[in-house]
């Protein structure tokens, strides 16, 4: 498949048939995105794919808590709001497969030469250790449609992040950051409306 197919074909999945993902192929989406830009090609990540229903269960329980945690205004619009937000955050029990994506903090060289924190050059920076994650998220998001897959980036799950990171076993100076949920999509789902390149364009010469 082009590249620009499977960019125009991408879509978000949320729903997917039991059938489970080949190994092969869940190493593969990951090699891909081990090979996604990074600040100073530090790559700071470490993916964990998970496959294991009752664990995706339990993650799914522990976000779901979590949730319910959130101060509402008792209205029955937050009622269904949150109760939307929920199956949105937690859907990914039901996907064959959810690869994890953790990374460690990049150090700027900038730390060992000005006064100031790990935090404000991060900040300055607009978190590039974030911004390679993306680029990480976004290679298994292309591949997956590649290889006959759908897929979904999902970050209401971190909500529940420390818990998460207890199950799976993510261990520091890793974190987790986001999710991205695979299978086989059980119906055909349409790239939902983009804006035109005349919104978006801007030209400066």
């Amino acid at each position: 498949m082009e590249l620009k197919q499977a960019i125009e074909l991408r879509t978000s999945n949320r729903t997917f048939i039991n059938e489970p993902i080949p190994i092969a192929d869940l190493k593969e989406l990951v090699r891909r995105a081990g090979l996604a830009p990074s600040v100073n090609n530090y790559q700071p990540w470490v993916f964990y794919a998970i496959t294991n229903s009752d664990l995706l269960n339990k993650m799914a329980v522990k976000v779901a808590a979590k949730m319910k945690e959130i101060p509402s205004n008792n209205s029955i619009a937050a009622k269904n709001v949150l109760s939307q937000v929920e199956w949105f955050a937690t859907f990914f029990e039901n996907a064959p497969a959810v690869i994890a994506i953790a990374m460690d903090e990049y150090e700027s060289v900038l730390e060992m030469g000005v006064q100031m924190s790990h935090e404000e050059i991060n900040k300055m920076r607009n978190y590039p250790d974030m911004q390679s994650a993306g680029a990480a998220i976004q290679n298994i998001l292309l591949s997956a449609v590649d290889l006959g897959y759908g897929a979904c980036w999902l970050s209401a799950p971190m909500i529940a992040k420390i818990e998460l990171e207890k199950i799976i076993g993510i261990q520091p100076p890793h974190h987790l950051i986001a999710f991205v949920a695979i299978g086989k999509p059980s119906k055909v789902a349409q790239q939902k409306p983009k804006k035109n390149l005349d919104e978006i364009f801007r030209l400066i010469e």
